[in-house]
């Protein structure tokens, strides 16, 4: 699942990992995420951080805190690409970080390896 509230990059992002074989579903900001996962649990999210109504760090607590959810890997994607961000979005719990612009390789392999887990 990739959740961006930027049009753009949720496509771009969506592409990507479609086009490495990867059935993708997408979310516009972190309140539509935990309603999607609620219905469908993903094996993974990528997570914008900045986004309206809930943001990536509040999703991320959520979905490790809840033991229905726990095990979906998540990797934030995020311009804020300080390292106290990267430090701070591991802590809430991510599996990985990947500071915007990234490369297309480094997204989807980092995706895949975490899905095969």
């Amino acid at each position: 699942m990739v959740v961006e509230d930027s049009v753009t990059q949720r496509e771009m992002i969506s592409n990507l990992l479609k086009d490495s074989g990867l059935h993708v579903t997408v979310a516009s900001d972190g309140v539509e995420a935990l309603e999607q996962v609620q219905k469908h649990c993903p094996d993974l999210v990528v997570l914008d951080i900045v986004m309206p109504r809930m943001n990536g760090y509040e999703l991320c607590r959520r979905l490790k805190s809840d033991l229905k959810t726990q095990n979906i890997a998540v990797v934030m994607c995020s311009s804020k690409g300080e390292e106290f961000d990267r430090y701070w979005g591991m802590k809430q719990g991510a599996d990985a970080y990947i500071a915007k612009p990234f490369q297309p390789t480094e997204l989807v392999g980092t995706v895949k390896q975490l899905l095969r887990g």
